[in-house]
């Protein structure tokens, strides 16, 4: 049995919703040159994708299993996942990093799929994508985006139990709060201690993790510490996307230092109460834009402010489609994960967010980090 996240009967039925997808749009191939695709539908899973050196193809024909072009580092790790067809180079190359390789397995696909849209990227040089194009001069490269979001987006039993135990995780080191922060310790320390905890508590890896301090809110959501210590009336956020088994859980929480302001306390509830109304309305055949509104609507405001969206899908990616903002007309399905981040401006140059993980299911969503406190909690 090859060593895997994942029975190999997942892979299998992620091949098959996607060849009954690409039959329906009349696709040859899917094209994928980016880690979560490629490992959505192999099981390769390396932090070396860290390194932009080398590029990694993997081809998933309309009929047969995937076929992965990869340098020769890689071959070893994708020889225990499901994949039979792996062909190698010795890579990097000076002057073909594998596109002969590339277009000798497309070769005769006449409608290729690639994302192109949103949230997509082109994981190789584009003079080298030029370069295959010209190789490959009677197909061509159409939008896949749609097909294999709509795939990634519902998440199988097996994935939910992952994300459910890493968000489990992320819990009980925020439950921890009391005994890891205090009055002034410096914000990198807090956050050396928060990311220490969560690893002692069972995280593979933390390799996001973001917040701030300050009276009354914070003026970001996503930079670095610094070395500013802790005063009475700070209200320090977290913000965690730690992973297991490659999943992410991605949440944060509020705590006041020694006491909390009347302005952060309205603030705390309102978000809350935004949340509630994520609650309450998060059910399949809703969309995107909808639960965004219904959140907003407790903002008394219409629009994303600072944030620009009040929530995101969530998985193999620690951000992943679809989004909880004004235009996104995405229906809500069962199994979809996804975050509740609403936020507000406490007053100028602050703001306060909060955000919770559900997966959508028949009936009310079921919350997998667990709920935070319904008032601001002072430490």
């Amino acid at each position: 049995m090859p060593d895997q996240d994942f029975p190999v009967s997942e892979f299998e039925a992620r091949m098959e919703n996607a060849q009954i997808a690409m039959r329906r749009e009349n696709l040859d191939a899917l094209l994928f040159t980016s880690e979560a695709e490629i490992r959505y539908f192999t099981g390769f899973r390396t932090l070396f994708w860290l390194s932009p050196t080398r590029p990694w193809f993997l081809v998933l024909p309309r009929n047969g299993k995937p076929v992965a072009i990869i340098p020769e580092i890689g071959a070893e790790l994708m020889r225990k996942t499901w994949v039979d067809d792996i062909r190698t180079w010795s890579s990097p190359a000076q002057d073909d990093d594998g596109i002969s390789l590339l277009a000798e397995a497309l070769n005769g696909f006449n409608h290729i799929g690639m994302p192109m849209g949103r949230e997509s990227s082109l994981r190789m040089p584009l003079t080298d994508f030029e370069s295959l194009c010209d190789r490959l001069r009677n197909s061509s490269f159409m939008d896949c985006t749609e097909l294999v979001g709509s795939l990634r987006m519902v998440k199988s039993a097996a994935e939910i139990a992952i994300i459910s135990d890493i968000c489990s995780i992320a819990s009980r080191s925020f439950a921890n709060a009391s005994n890891l922060f205090f009055e002034g310790q410096p914000l990198s320390e807090a956050f050396r201690a928060f990311r220490t905890d969560l690893l002692a508590e069972g995280a593979d890896d933390v390799p996001y993790l973001v917040g701030g301090a300050g009276l009354d809110g914070y003026a970001d959501v996503i930079s670095p510490p610094n070395e500013m210590p802790l005063k009475t009336g700070d209200v320090l956020m977290l913000d965690t996307g730690a992973t297991l088994k490659g999943y992410f859980c991605d949440f944060d929480r509020n705590f006041a230092i020694g006491h909390a302001g009347d302005a952060a306390v309205r603030a705390y509830l309102t978000l809350h109460a935004a949340i509630d109304a994520g609650l309450d309305h998060a059910r399949p055949g809703i969309t995107c834009n909808a639960l965004f509104s219904a959140m907003a609507s407790k903002l008394g405001r219409v629009s994303g402010g600072n944030v620009g969206r009040f929530g995101h899908g969530l998985g193999m990616q620690l951000t992943e489609a679809p989004s909880l903002v004004s235009f996104d007309e995405t229906v809500l399905r069962e199994g979809m994960v996804i975050t509740l981040e609403p936020s507000m401006t406490v007053r100028d140059g602050r703001i306060m967010v909060h955000e919770e993980n559900i997966v959508i299911q028949d009936g009310p969503p079921r919350l997998l980090s667990q709920r935070a406190a319904p008032e601001l909690p002072v430490i």
